[in-house]
């Protein structure tokens, strides 16, 4: 059975090592692209991503790979998006200025709070390893967030974080001074993770094997 893997390039994604991290989990067919037709051809597409939302949506649009994503996501296979590709989900963000995004997980990329909850304040960007909370039931029985890579901490980098509309859509947080904060997402086929599975040794491996082995 083909299992072609798409990591989408457009300009602004760690391709290495998230390529790396596919390879070690047992990916062979992997393609780094920016083409519109590998992204609609592949049986899985990975959305990687570091910086600012407004670069990110910009490299898609330049590259015209928003119709593509959007299509793909329409065919129900998996897609994956990784900390700002994950972002690139959301319907609109407010990192400098307001940006239209893929629209895939309805929800608004806000920043990440600066005061603690005793109004105490916060070193922002979010630098460093923390441990998931599960907001949702889909997230043990959805196949990708597994226990023992709950039990882990993960490496997370970011100012903005994904607020869907839905509560249904947040699979798991993080605690930020005291506020919980968007860890991953998922709706239906679409799977986000504001960590880096490819920077979070054994248990972000993991993570990424369930996405590979999903249907």
């Amino acid at each position: 059975m083909r299992n072609r893997i798409v990591i989408v390039d457009y300009g602004v994604g760690n391709l290495f090592s998230v390529r790396k991290a596919v390879e070690v989990c047992g990916g062979s067919d992997i393609v780094v692209s920016a083409s519109p037709a590998d992204i609609l051809n592949s049986d899985r597409v990975i959305l990687p991503g570091v910086g600012a939302f407004e670069d990110g949506i910009s490299g898609l649009r330049d590259r015209d790979l928003i119709s593509p994503l959007v299509d793909y996501a329409a065919s129900g296979k998996p897609l994956l998006g990784i900390c700002l590709g994950m972002q690139l989900l959301a319907t609109t963000s407010e990192e400098f200025g307001h940006h239209v995004g893929l629209g895939l997980v309805p929800g608004r990329v806000v920043p990440i709070p600066r005061l603690d909850t005793a109004g105490r304040p916060l070193k922002v960007p979010s630098i460093g390893w923390a441990k998931l909370t599960v907001a949702n039931s889909l997230a043990s029985g959805g196949g990708y967030l597994e226990a023992r890579s709950l039990e882990t901490a993960l490496y997370l980098v970011h100012s903005f974080h994904l607020v869907p509309d839905q509560h249904q859509h947040v699979l798991a947080t993080y605690g930020f001074g005291g506020h919980p904060i968007t860890a991953a997402v998922r709706r239906g086929n679409i799977m986000g993770l504001q960590f880096h599975p490819e920077k979070s040794g054994p248990a972000g491996l993991e993570i990424m094997s369930c996405f590979l082995a999903a249907r």
